[in-house]
């Protein structure tokens, strides 16, 4: 306290002005869906980056230099009493004096923005940086619509905004999910020539891809004369959030090669592994893996938690174990992602020994982890153990069941045919249920084919005003399962008249790191002819062995022999057929459906993993199916 004063005394006289510009760390980029700091530049990158702005520290005086840093490192308190000080005596006219105190007030992990805002309001003449300093503060606080009043108060002062205001002000645009707020920021931006600043540029394409505008993002983009590391990174997240997957991968490829001058980073590494994740392309990830280990990436925690869950997603639980095993370090994210994986993957059982092995190393789990054990759970049948785990949630951990929980055992007890216990559930529930739950019950009223609870499922779904195409295709197949036609006719009367239609099915399969997609009837593949022809005798092979069509997998009224035609030429049989038809005998072939596969494809698969001595993988909207030796890796339980 002593120093303080002292030093205190040390400046009774008047300050004069100087023309030293203390500028910000610019903003940081966050993606979707996970949110993860793309960049955040350092000070110094920031002073580089705005050199026309600035001077060098040198400027500042001899006398300001002790009484600067002091304000950087002294407690709340001390603040306090520099700023009575500063109020006292001349000092307070000093801009560097004055955005110090501030930029402690407004930014430190201690900051107090009503104090703030009474400091900025006895500052005599704020400038540029004063100003960016509140409208950063604003844009990182709860209230990110204030920074929108200091942009506008500067320009009414007569004081142009910067790149770093225009970012600063675009970021609380983001935060405020505006995609108006950001189409004038934009404009202002044009206006003012701030167009060539690249991190500004960046920030904008974030907050289009946030939006949902992915052309409006890849157009900033085309236009930026400078693109840099940061920049191609938000493109592929934009690919990745939008669910253009196939062109993040090129990205990814184009950032490789030597023509676009930003070779891939960390981020890169983590935005392409959710990519091909979300694609099923196991060949492209074990690329980007082999990019990783090459740049020293290796051990990286995030990195090998993301390896973890896109392994796990491309069917391959055994390499997502391999990189699991080889970590030096485990968290929490860790632990879940394998948990989760080895669910999905048909290994229920492991999965709950690598939740209590996870105990034993002292890790502590969370919500995140009880989803996977609950998951598992339910993909295995293992009602007794659901309701152990459940049960211990809130009982041993502290942990309340969310929606995710309360799904999983719904999913639970309606796979085991327990529908009562399942729709008691939904209705004794803590939280109030989402539409995703009830029509995870509606499914299992599918599969045991009961009509009354399915038809009251869907009065839920109307009341919550959240009916989708899909409900109306279950409940389809629920009256069709019984042979109600009528029933079907007048669903299918509704759906036309509420223009409601449904998401065509869609399988992808990958080869030599090319992504091939199939439609139902699909002819617009350039092996088409081969493929079908491929089919074709794949048919007559699988019926020597014993395969007959589930002709109930077809929902209109028509003869067997009409709907086993039909039936033929699902999407997953024609990736399967080109998978038989452009990989070696042996090879595995990998599939990925965007809806849940059909009985009749189900039994397709099952058949010819055995006939043609294929491993088949098939992950749907709800799991992976593991055919080998005409089994399944579900058992027939999905």
């Amino acid at each position: 306290m002593r120093a303080i004063l002292h030093l205190l005394r040390s400046h009774p006289s008047p300050i004069s002005h100087f023309n030293f510009h203390l500028h910000l760390s610019p903003r940081f980029l966050s993606s979707s869906s996970s949110r993860f700091h793309l960049h955040q530049p350092t000070s110094e990158e920031a002073l580089q980056h705005h050199s026309h702005h600035t001077q060098h520290l040198s400027t500042t005086s001899h006398r300001e230099k002790p009484l600067i840093s002091l304000i950087k490192s002294c407690s709340r308190s001390h603040l306090v009493q520099i700023h009575a000080h500063l109020l006292r005596t001349s000092l307070l006219q000093s801009p560097t004096i004055s955005l110090a105190l501030l930029t402690h007030i407004a930014l430190s992990p201690s900051r107090n923005l009503s104090y703030s805002l009474r400091f900025f309001s006895q500052i005599p003449k704020p400038n540029i940086c004063h100003y960016n300093t509140m409208i950063r503060a604003y844009s990182l606080s709860n209230s990110p619509e204030e920074s929108f009043r200091f942009y506008r108060e500067m320009r009414r002062n007569g004081i142009s905004p910067d790149p770093l205001s225009s970012s600063f002000v675009t970021k609380s645009c983001i935060r405020m999910n505006s995609l108006l707020g950001g189409l004038q920021v934009h404009a202002k931006i044009l206006s003012d020539g701030h167009q060539s600043d690249s991190l500004l540029m960046t920030t904008l394409m974030d907050l289009y891809s946030i939006r949902q505008k992915c052309d409006d993002a890849c157009k900033v983009f085309d236009e930026m004369s400078h693109r840099d590391t940061v920049a191609w990174n938000v493109l592929i997240s934009c690919y990745t959030r939008n669910g253009r997957t196939r062109d993040a991968l090129g990205v990814f490829d184009t950032m490789q090669s030597s023509r676009c001058g930003s070779q891939p980073d960390d981020v890169t590494c983590l935005l392409v592994l959710q990519a091909c994740a979300n694609l099923g392309a196991l060949e492209f990830g074990e690329r980007v893996h082999s990019f990783i280990r090459e740049h020293g990436y290796g051990n990286a925690l995030n990195l090998c938690n993301s390896l973890i869950a896109m392994y796990s997603r491309c069917g391959c639980v055994g390499k997502a174990y391999d990189v699991f095993k080889g970590m030096p370090n485990k968290d929490v994210v860790s632990w879940s992602a394998m948990i989760s994986g080895l669910a999905s993957n048909g290994h229920g059982r492991e999965a709950i020994e690598a939740f209590r092995e996870m105990q034993r190393m002292g890790i502590v789990p969370d919500d995140q982890t009880f989803t996977g054990v609950l998951s598992a759970c339910s993909h295995s049948g293992l009602v007794d153990e659901g309701w152990m785990f459940f049960n211990s949630m809130s009982k041993e951990f502290r942990i309340m069941p969310n929606v995710h929980h309360y799904g999983c055992m719904v999913d639970l007890l309606g796979r085991a045919g327990l529908l009562n216990q399942a729709y008691d559930l939904i209705l004794s529930m803590a939280v109030k249920p989402d539409a995703t739950m009830w029509r995870t019950l509606l499914g299992a009223c599918r599969i045991h084919c009961h009509v009354t609870l399915g038809e009251r499922i869907i009065e839920h779904l109307i009341e919550l005003k959240a009916q989708e195409a899909g409900d109306y295709i279950l409940l389809l197949n629920i009256y069709s399962s019984v042979d109600d036609w009528e029933k079907v006719i007048e669903v299918r009367k509704l759906m036309k008249e509420k223009g409601i239609q449904t998401t065509p099915g869609c399988s992808t399969v990958e080869l030599k790191g090319v992504v091939h997609e199939f439609v139902v009837d699909d002819i617009s593949h350039p092996r088409k002819n081969e493929i079908y022809e491929m089919l074709d005798e794949i048919g007559m092979q699988l019926k020597i062995g014993g395969y007959i069509a589930e002709v109930t997998s077809e929902l209109h009224n028509l003869g067997a022999d009409e709907k086993e035609t039909i039936l033929s030429y699902h999407s997953e049989k024609l990736a399967i057929a080109f998978g038989v038809l452009a990989t070696p005998p042996g090879t595995t072939i990998r599939v990925a459906k965007n809806l849940r596969t059909c009985v009749d494809c189900h039994n397709f698969a099952k058949v010819l993993s055995g006939v043609y001595n294929r491993e088949v993988i098939i992950r749907d909207r709800t799991r992976f199916h593991h055919f080998r030796e005409g089994r399944c890796s579900c058992n027939d339980y999905w």
